[in-house]
Formats: C-alpha cells, sequence, structure tokens
C-alpha cells in the first residue's frame, strides 16, 4: 500500500526508464471477466498483502510474521482510493468483511466454486487480484480501475529507506502477536515496528476498524515524510527507497509510472486533509459467521457510499469514531 517510487518522477530521465522497465505487471484487468461498468472518476485498489518474499528466515522471526518466504500471499490490507472532480477518498475496506465471493475455478486445483459468504480477504487466497476484484466489484458495484500491491518485504525496506516515521499514540501499547511494544507519545518508528504497528488490531477496541484507521494514519506520516528535503532530494535515500518499493510491489498492466505518480499525489492530498479517510460503512463488528466472527457492512449507508462514489458526487458518510 506503500507508493514511494512515484517520487522518481523528480529523479533523472534514465531512473525513470529504469523503474519503468523493473514494475512488476502482473495483474492484467483485461482478462477478468463478470466485471460492473465503468463510473465516473477514477478507482485504484491498493492492497498490502503478508507475502514475504525477500525476507530470510531469522527477519519473518524478528518481524513475527509467522509462515516462511515460500507462503504465499494473502491481502492484510485493502484500501479503495476514488478520485474525481468532487475530490478524493480513501475507504479502507476491513479484511474480515462479510461479502459474496463469486463464482470462481480457484487455480491451485482447477475446482470450479459456486457464489458462497465468505471473508473478503478469502477471495484473494482463492483466486489472487483477479478474484478480489472481482469481489470487490461484485459487492461494491465500483470498477477497478488500477490496482497496486506491496508485500511486508518492499513495506519494511521502505520505511529504513526514509529513516523512520514519526507516530504518535494515545496509550501503552503491547501486542505479543504482532511483536508491537510502544509507550504512549510519540515515536520514529523503524520498519520493524512500523510493520507491527499496521497490522496489530488485538489491542484496538475496535478490532479491524481500529487496525485500518491505523494504516490511515500511518500511510499519512508516510506521506509526509516522503516528500520532506531530506528524503526526496536525498539520493542517499530516495533510491534505496525506490528500489525496495520496486522489489515487492505488483501492478496491474495498465499502470504506467504517470499513472503511479497519480495515485501517490491523490494519496498525498487525501492524508493532508484534502479529501475523506473512511472505513466502509459498518453494522457489526463481531458478526456471527460459518468462518468465525466478522465485519457486517451496514447495507444502507454502503450502498449510498458506494452510490456516491460510482456517480463521482460529494460523498455525504461521515465516520463515527
Amino acid at each position: 500500500m506503500i507508493l514511494l517510487l512515484c517520487l522518481l518522477l523528480v529523479a533523472s530521465v534514465g531512473t525513470y526508464l529504469w523503474a519503468d522497465v523493473e514494475l512488476n505487471r502482473d495483474v492484467d484487468l483485461g482478462k477478468i471477466t463478470d466485471r460492473v461498468p465503468h463510473g465516473k472518476g477514477t478507482n485504484y485498489l491498493i492492497v498490502g498483502s503478508d507475502s514475504r518474499a525477500g525476507l530470510s528466515a531469522e527477519a519473518i522471526k524478528d518481524l513475527h510474521t509467522g509462515g516462511s518466504a515460500a507462503d504465499g500471499r494473502r491481502t492484510d490490507s485493502m484500501i479503495l482510493l476514488h478520485t474525481g472532480a468532487n475530490g478524493t477518498t480513501m475507504m479502507s475496506l476491513p479484511r474480515d468483511s462479510w461479502v459474496t465471493i463469486p463464482a470462481h475455478i480457484r487455480p491451485q486445483t482447477g475446482v470450479h466454486y459456486r457464489p458462497a459468504k465468505n471473508k473478503l480477504n478469502a477471495a484473494f487466497s482463492f483466486g489472487g487480484p483477479e478474484l478480489l476484484i472481482r469481489t470487490i466489484e461484485l459487492n461494491t458495484g465500483l470498477h477497478i480501475d488500477h490496482y497496486a500491491e506491496i508485500g511486508f518485504a518492499g513495506f519494511v525496506n521502505i520505511v529504513n529507506a526514509v529513516g523512520g516515521v514519526d507516530i504518535c499514540v494515545d496509550r501503552n501499547i503491547k501486542d505479543e502477536k504482532s511483536g508491537l511494544n510502544l509507550t504512549k507519545g510519540c515515536h520514529n518508528l523503524d520498519g520493524r515496528n512500523a510493520l507491527a504497528f499496521v497490522r496489530q488490531r488485538h489491542q484496538e477496541a475496535h478490532g479491524d476498524l481500529g487496525r485500518s484507521r491505523n494504516q490511515q494514519k500511518f500511510l499519512a506520516a508516510l506521506a509526509r515524510k516522503a516528500v520532506t528535503p531530506g528524503v526526496a532530494l536525498d539520493p542517499s535515500k530516495l533510491y534505496p527507497a525506490t528500489s525496495a518499493g520496486l522489489d515487492t510491489l505488483i501492478v496491474d498492466k495498465g499502470m504506467s509510472l504517470s499513472t503511479l505518480a497519480s495515485l501517490f499525489q491523490a494519496m498525498r492530498s487525501v492524508t493532508a486533509g484534502r479529501g475523506k479517510q473512511i472505513n466502509v460503512p459498518v453494522s457489526s463488528l463481531g458478526f456471527r459467521t460459518s468462518k468465525g466472527d466478522a465485519v457486517k457492512w451496514d447495507d444502507a449507508q454502503a450502498k449510498k457510499l458506494f452510490a456516491e462514489l460510482r456517480d463521482d458526487r460529494p460523498v455525504t458518510f461521515e465516520e463515527k469514531k
């Protein structure tokens, strides 16, 4: 979910061409079937995956991620970013959202599955980015125009490359699962602690929604740090950060560096307060299902919000904190 490499646009032409070639355009939106019609404005799906590619066994242990570098990847965070004539809206989609996953064939087995209810992050596990995009489109009615995904290693390396990110918390937070251990106050988070901060939810009163808010808070802080002269104009930080992002960044085939730059500028705008940062409207955080507790969307409010985004109208939804 971190797209710092867009800062390359202020660098040399040679570096720009290098980055353009290095982009991993692995997702072909043109091959996805049963898609909803285009709306007005542009919708980006930004995904933070739990891919451990690029991490050593020692790093995996130190980062409290579990698993191994050979494991597949799942969605750890999902943000739909809408830009248009009426501004920018950054909407988090909790990974435990209770949604309908459309009919699909699982690549691993070739077995055909009918539409079924499940948690949102299961879509990625079952069919990768393509099924995740179909699932989000089916449940929101919003056409996804571009896709960007980054794994654990890229996230950690980017934060370290920019010299850490400043975050303030209003209480002590200690979470054994993520490894986070912060005292009340302000801290400069390195890559390890930053990853723990955006992953932990067990110490949040609102669970998955609390985690989504932390992710948006951190994204805003990172966007501010990325454009400071100490980073943007310092090759010793800019180039390592760019390389770190390219290592695990996956985008769609239609994503150019200029499009990526537009995405980054939209993120900067909304995190600077010139736009909305919200979670999808929710009616229940502990909705009992056959797959365990899930997050149930507020159908009426969500439907209204999705219609506003689809038609590129001003967003009227105000999230209760």
